[in-house]
């Protein structure tokens, strides 16, 4: 509810500007109008309330304005004597008559009750877009948006401002994939992050924050920026809920329930949900090969048929106790629980030098996936005192386990492959904010994140004897322990935040069938600063900057091999070192009555950046040469882009929002290896180029009430050292209607219209030994269009509510305070 709060009050504030804009000057110097607006039971801050101020007796406001997230308000008026007004959705408004303002003037704390019979019949409509555009980030609202109904988290984040995910499910941030996914402020603990954001149900997720230059309070990792996926908790009181049915095309099928009980001590919340999905893609890679004299010696046609299928259970449960007026204790317990099959049907076609074609062989990858994660988490809040003094301590712990088996038969072979992961985590963090003054506070704070990873691969040949050469036991350790402090503090219409993060970190990486033992020690400064200078009322102008690191885990550093393809092998690389980023953003934010307006230039310098390459590895298999793409600490790389975004409401009826990013990458650097004939080789993987994103998205409401919302976006085209990249188009709609008194809505929507959203890029290749190389071609396509059908039905909730804040949870995680303002 609180996104809709914002919403509606925005709209509201800017008529009131509008307004008072049209008020003649009265020659008289202004005087201000501060004080709090709170919650009259908890005693907490309520951000968003609108104060408006008018002559005696006449409604029209002449001036007014919008709490802070301490509930604090400023006003300036001529001095005069006025009706105030102090108002927040679903709550008693507040009337002060007949007041003499002839000085500044501080009205103290003012109280506002819940309105009962308003929370029990209103049905709140947010005129706004679900985009929330904040001076630090970006906020998506969920709960607003049809297009993900039915879908997973991978689905919402798709739709996020300055993010996109690929067909595989990686997630990028303003085109690069050096981030970090926290979930409810916590790193995610699952082993496969893509395929877990997969697998949990977008009808969990209450809203995602983009944070593109995190403060000293986060995580240093993450070098283009941090994604925060805050799951709901149910704030009414009594008992409501929601449930979720779909349906869909490929055979896709889920049902969930959101319930919530609250009393006046405790709130018990609880999110529980089955879906089977059944995911079917292709892709082909055509390959021409050339003799060192540059003449054509043979081609290779590879065509890959996909189909995955997965049955997933989701359940949390929760309560959050209230200890005292001012103390807040939540614990809950995450566990998810995942099978299915993959099948992987790859095609070979070879041909001559004049394309006639000499025969085929096939590869056949039937597997089985099972996963299971369980999650502890608690978290305590303190409040000193109702001014932002307080403490957050939060502990979780958890433990992970990931099973996949396959069976690969061919032409001419037959193996089968045996992963085992399992992941232990521990994390404890406490953050302490201490305002100092007024516009002025102190924050610092401690994590501690311990994780444990043991994998075991083994690929085997029909006799059943373990392949020395394609397997490995990982064993991969990491300790990391973090201290930080930051003040910020606001003079004038200047507000600053300087902080500093030191990050003592202890890793192993072991290959235990190897002997091969790599611990890296390493502990760094990361320095923070941000400046913002409010320019009126509308408009601010922000610039900052950090330091970050990104540190390889998954798939970067295992060094077990994708085999589904005998000639095009992925493998992981446990020498990886992290990469620091020095990242800079200045920025600037404009809001109208109907348009607001955020645009920002960033500069990226990275050390030690990742890269994957490609590179034949010496072996053959029928004469062709065996292509590894492998992660590898390129260089250096240095990014300049600029993006905007536009939330535009040019009818009550009718949203848009979109984001444009266009970025430049310049990479130098060059990869050195020995293949398997034991001869070094050298490539220079020097590269400069430029690619561009956009999306729009537009809702319209159509007669008969019908909601209809529209999403395109386009990838642009991107040279890489070895190819290039080629532009991507998809286009996603959704319909949905309110039923049964707006208690229930039916929802349907297809996702990637034109099954256009494949991956295409172009690699050419040369053996620096033989001086012979190769050109190919590939398409990739890890999903097909989806058609998807649900019905969502609420009790005892009005729709879009966003839950009041009755007890102060740290949605952030430990996001310590607000900015001073």
């Amino acid at each position: 509810m609180k996104q809709i709060r914002f919403a509606v009050v925005l709209v509201f504030l800017f008529t009131s500007f509008y307004n008072y804009a049209q008020q003649p000057p009265s020659g008289k110097n202004k005087v201000k109008v501060t004080g709090k607006v709170f919650e009259k039971v908890s005693k907490q801050a309520l951000e968003y309330a609108t104060i408006s101020i008018m002559l005696p007796n006449d409604t029209k406001v002449i001036a007014g304005g919008i709490t802070n997230p301490k509930g604090e308000f400023e006003v300036a008026v001529a001095p005069g004597t006025y009706d105030i007004k102090i108002e927040f959705i679903s709550f008693k408004p507040t009337e002060i008559k007949q007041k003499s303002i002839q000085d500044d003037t501080n009205l103290g704390a003012v109280n506002l009750s819940e309105d009962a019979a308003q929370l029990s019949e209103v049905v709140v409509r947010a005129e706004k877009s679900t985009v929330e555009i904040k001076l630090d980030k970006k906020v998506y609202n969920v709960g607003q948006d049809m297009m993900v109904k039915g879908g997973t988290v991978s689905d919402v984040l798709d739709n996020v401002p300055s993010v996109s995910v690929d067909t595989e499910g990686n997630v990028s941030l303003r085109g690069s994939d050096n981030i970090r996914i926290l979930i409810d402020g916590r790193p995610s603990n699952a082993i496969n992050v893509a395929e877990a954001l997969r697998q949990l149900p977008a009808d969990a997720i209450d809203k995602v924050e983009v944070i593109t230059n995190p403060s000293a309070r986060y995580d240093a990792e993450g070098g283009s920026g941090l994604i925060n996926i805050i799951l709901k908790k149910g704030k009414n009181q009594g008992f409501n809920g929601t449930f979720i049915a779909s349906t869909g095309i490929p055979e896709t099928y889920g049902l969930s329930a959101n319930l919530n009980y609250k009393t006046e001590k405790f709130n018990y919340f609880t999110t529980a949900g089955y879906n089977h999905r059944t995911n079917e893609g292709g892709g082909l890679t055509n390959t021409e090969y050339f003799k060192a004299d540059g003449s054509t010696k043979e081609f290779l046609d590879e065509n890959r048929d996909t189909k995955r299928t997965r049955d997933g259970f989701n359940g949390r449960a929760g309560v959050e106790w209230t200890v005292a007026p001012n103390t807040f204790w939540t614990n809950a317990i995450n566990y998810q629980k995942n099978t299915g099959e993959d099948r992987d049907l790859i095609g070979f076609d070879n041909f001559d030098a004049n394309h006639v074609f000499t025969g085929s062989t096939y590869r056949l990858n039937n597997g089985d996936t099972e996963s299971e994660n369980f999650e502890y988490t608690s978290n305590l809040i303190k409040n000193f005192n109702d001014k932002g003094h307080k403490l957050t301590v939060d502990a979780s712990i958890s433990r992970n386990r990931d099973d996949n088996n396959s069976l690969i038969t061919g032409s001419q072979n037959y193996n089968s492959t045996l992963n085992d992961q399992v992941q232990k985590q521990v994390l404890l963090q406490a953050d302490y904010v201490l305002p100092i003054s007024k516009g002025s506070q102190f924050e610092a704070g401690y994590k501690g994140s311990f994780g444990d990873l043991n994998n075991e691969y083994f690929v085997l040949d029909p006799a059943g004897i373990i392949d020395p050469k394609l397997s490995n036991t990982l064993e991969y350790k990491e300790n990391i322990n973090a201290f930080y402090t930051q003040y910020g503090l606001k003079i004038n219409k200047f507000s600053y935040l300087f902080g500093l993060r030191w990050e003592d970190t202890n890793i192993q990486v072991n290959l235990l069938d190897t002997k091969e033992f790599n611990t890296k020690k390493y502990n760094n400064l990361f320095p923070s600063a941000f400046i913002s200078y409010e320019i009126s009322d509308q408009s601010n102008f922000t610039a900052s900057y950090s330091k970050r690191v990104s540190r390889p885990r998954g798939r970067f550093m295992n060094p077990a091999v994708n085999y589904s393809s005998n000639i095009n092998i992925f493998k992981g690389n446990p020498d990886l070192d992290p990469s620091l980023t020095d990242k800079y953003d200045i920025g600037y934010i404009k809001r109208w009555e109907k348009l607001t307006f955020n645009t920002s230039a960033y500069f990226e310098n990275t050390k030690d950046v990742f890269s994957f390459v490609k590179a034949p590895n010496g072996d053959q298999v029928n004469g062709i040469p065996v292509i590894v793409n492998t992660p590898i600490n390129l260089g250096n790389e240095q990014k300049f882009g600029f993006e905007f975004t536009l939330n535009y409401t040019p009818f009550k009826k009718w949203r848009l929002n979109s984001n444009f990013n266009f970025y430049n990458v310049k990479t130098t650097g060059e990869n050195s290896y020995t293949d398997s004939q034991g001869v070094l080789i050298t490539q220079n993987l020097d590269n400069q180029a430029n690619s561009w994103f956009a999306r729009i998205n537009s809702k319209l409401t159509l007669p008969y009430k019908i909601d209809w919302q529209l999403t395109a976006m386009y990838n642009g085209e991107q040279k890489t050292a070895q190819g290039k990249n080629l532009g991507q188009f998809g286009m996603n709609t959704a319909f949905s209607k309110d039923v049964l008194k707006d208690k229930a809505t039916i929802a349907f929507n297809i996702s990637d219209i034109f099954n256009s959203r494949i991956m295409r890029s172009y690699t050419y290749l040369q053996n620096d030994k033989t001086l012979e190389s190769q050109t190919s071609y590939s398409e990739m396509q890890w999903r097909k269009r989806q058609f998807n059908l649900s019905f969502t039905y609420r009790f005892n909730k009005p729709k879009n509510d966003r839950e009041k804040n009755g007890a102060p949870k740290n949605e952030g995680g430990g996001d310590g305070g607000d900015f001073p303002g």
